[in-house]
């Protein structure tokens, strides 16, 4: 990886005036420094021209944690990572990366962080292993006794072993991606920062690159995945911030970004998995559920306000889910499925910005 800028910055907050992002979902104030892996305070890249690519950004990201980095191409998330990592300097604001300030102490933190940023730049006349010993080579603490096992390994882990010999020119764009993660996991790494991992990957590819992510967090490692597809996020992360143009709009538990959806929403979405489906409309609908949907064997709906009793239009005791599933019962109606929806990310995306997720960032 090039080594960082040596020139930093001092730190200043974007103006007083600018409008700083919302809250955490899962509870107010910053966390103490020595919890995160990687912290920013007001963190902004303004262009000529004064576009800002990334908007007085604060950033937490629990050690530990599998963060997925969320927004649509085009919204800061690369301009992000590269100040992050050192490879271009901020306008404004600050960075912390494993506790230490980048990019003043990017030749202590650096070889503690792997890296995959905008697709691996490889030597297509090389092999994918001899491309690999280059990499290793170039790690100063890199022990070149051990090099033919880290490469080996590292192939293993990304599904390379058997494509080891061939040209990198003659790989994939999904094999590329492979190669480039096989050299982010050449040596142990406190946290390992993924840039579109999954770019150019067919679906088993996409899964066992996920796979591998759940098992390098469980051994420790503090992984920060940017990504704009939004089922990749909600399938492997703990931890999720979403960006739109430039700005961070929220960031949390990706259980607690999807329970403030549903809390805003009120009680959520019911789905009824039965062959009744018009029996099924008809009792949900006495009971006080709205935007009443059917299709195939599914009947979904809006559960009433938490404020607003179910089932009790008159003031009568509230009637609670399982008092809802019973009702159906008695009415006759067969019930192979029950239960509230959770809001998506994608759910979580459209509340928050009031657009789609395929906007231009």
């Amino acid at each position: 990886m090039p080594q960082p800028p040596t020139a930093g910055h001092d730190g200043t907050r974007p103006p007083a005036d600018r409008p700083g992002p919302r809250p955490s979902a899962d509870g107010p104030g910053p966390r103490p420094s020595a919890d995160l892996a990687i912290e920013t305070r007001g963190l902004t890249k303004a262009y000529r021209g004064g576009q800002l690519a990334v908007d007085g950004l604060d950033l937490a990201v629990p050690r530990g944690s599998v963060f997925g980095f969320l927004g649509p191409n085009g919204s800061g998330k690369t301009t992000t990572i590269r100040m992050l990592m050192g490879l271009i300097e901020a306008t404004a604001g600050s960075a912390r990366v494993l506790g230490q300030p980048m990019p003043a102490a990017g030749r202590r933190v650096l070889p503690k962080v792997g890296a995959l940023i905008e697709g691996p730049a490889l030597y297509g006349f090389l092999s994918g292993r001899d491309n690999l010993r280059r990499f290793d080579a170039a790690d100063p603490v890199a022990d070149p006794r051990s090099r033919a096992a880290r490469v080996g390994h590292a192939l293993e882990r990304v599904g390379l072993a058997a494509a080891a010999g061939k040209k990198a020119r003659a790989y994939s764009l999904g094999m590329k991606q492979r190669l480039g993660l096989a050299a982010a996991l050449l040596q142990p790494r406190e946290l390992l920062v993924l840039d579109e991992p999954t770019n150019g990957l067919d679906p088993q590819g996409m899964r066992e690159i996920r796979a591998l992510v759940r098992e390098l967090a469980a051994d420790g490692t503090t992984v920060f995945l940017s990504s704009h597809l939004l089922d990749e996020i909600e399938q492997v992360c703990t931890h999720a911030a979403v960006m739109a143009r430039g700005r961070l709009i929220t960031q949390g538990t990706v259980a607690a970004l999807s329970a403030t959806v549903l809390d805003s929403r009120g009680r959520g979405r019911l789905t009824v998995t039965t062959p009744d489906t018009a029996d099924t409309v008809r009792v949900l609908k006495e009971h006080g559920l709205t935007g009443l949907e059917a299709a195939d064997d599914r009947v979904t709906g809006e559960l009433p306000e938490t404020d607003a009793p179910l089932g009790a239009p008159d003031g009568g005791v509230p009637l609670d889910l399982a008092d809802l599933n019973a009702a159906l019962v008695h009415a006759g109606v067969r019930v192979r499925g029950f239960g509230t929806e959770r809001a998506s990310l994608e759910d979580v995306f459209v509340q928050l910005t009031g657009e789609g997720f395929d906007v231009a960032g």
